[in-house]
């Protein structure tokens, strides 16, 4: 929130400069220092909050987590958060907080269950080919999670859309193809799976962001993700960042030990800065 400017109690300069007793001159700014300490509280009291919620799909529970700016009041537009292929930690809900800030209600969806998460790539490995081996499966734990974004009442539900990083950004392009009710969805060094043939008109639009360097997408699969967009008339943009490797919107990917995992502060700036004006546009429409 921009700080607020009080208004001018008029009269009142005149009062200070007059000859008038202290007491007097004192009395007249007393109105002005109390609105500025009600104007200092109601910011210290705004804050960040989050929720756990839990939710299924099918049998399965999952936990994730809703974070909104309580200072705001009544419907905003939702955002669903996919996270990588860790599942649910510290870094998707640090997005969430981020979006928050924005003023919109972010929701950290929960791919896995089971509050799955994990630093070695061998079990992300294994729990993301679980949900990616059977795509039907995978929208729907997608859609379960965008159910739950849209369940709560500080969600405008006409006004939905989704972001993923790395497995979760493939995530977010199952949700597309399924047709889901989105208005726009964001692939940070996503997975980039083509659309199938036959891929029905894909109704949200699409902003990739991509590393020139991310060597675990190569360019053969990018050629046939993109002719896949054109075939379902997709609506797409596409932003490869010059030496990015994969994963580099992520500060802590380096520290996973996994060779072409690497942060890069400046694609991590630009591609949030971007993100920022395509959730403008397409929430504006």
């Amino acid at each position: 929130m921009q700080p607020t400017t009080p208004t001018p109690i008029p009269g009142a300069a005149r009062v200070r400069s007059a000859a008038r007793p202290r007491r007097q001159r004192l009395t007249a700014r007393a109105p002005l220092t109390l609105t500025l300490a009600l104007l200092l509280a109601g910011r210290v009291d705004a804050a960040i909050q989050t929720e756990a919620v839990q939710y299924h799909d099918g049998d399965q529970v999952l936990t994730g987590y809703l974070t909104y700016d309580d200072a705001l009041t009544g419907e905003r537009p939702g955002v669903l958060v996919a996270h990588e292929w860790w599942g649910l930690n510290d870094y998707a809900k640090r997005r969430a907080h981020m979006l928050a800030e924005l003023g919109y209600v972010a929701f950290a969806a929960d791919l896995y269950g089971d509050h799955k998460v994990t630093t070695h790539a061998a079990d992300a490995q294994g729990w993301m080919t679980q949900i990616t081996a059977n795509q039907a499966a995978w929208q729907q734990r997608a859609q379960a999670g965008l159910d739950a974004l849209k369940a709560s009442d500080k969600v405008d539900g006409k006004r939905l859309a989704a972001i993923g990083y790395c497995f979760g950004g493939a995530t977010v392009m199952q949700l597309a193809y399924a047709g889901a009710d989105l208005a726009g969805v964001v692939n940070f060094h996503g997975a980039l799976p083509p659309a199938g043939e036959g891929q029905p008109h894909i109704k949200p639009s699409i902003l990739i962001a991509h590393g020139e360097k991310d060597s675990m997408v190569p360019p053969a699969r990018v050629s046939a993700f993109l002719q896949g967009l054109d075939a379902a008339g997709a609506d797409w943009q596409m932003v490869t960042y010059a030496g990015a490797e994969h994963a580099f919107t992520n500060p802590e990917a380096g520290s996973y030990g996994v060779p072409g995992v690497k942060y890069d502060a400046k694609a991590d700036a630009r591609s949030w800065a971007l993100m920022k004006d395509f959730l403008h546009e397409v929430f504006s429409r």
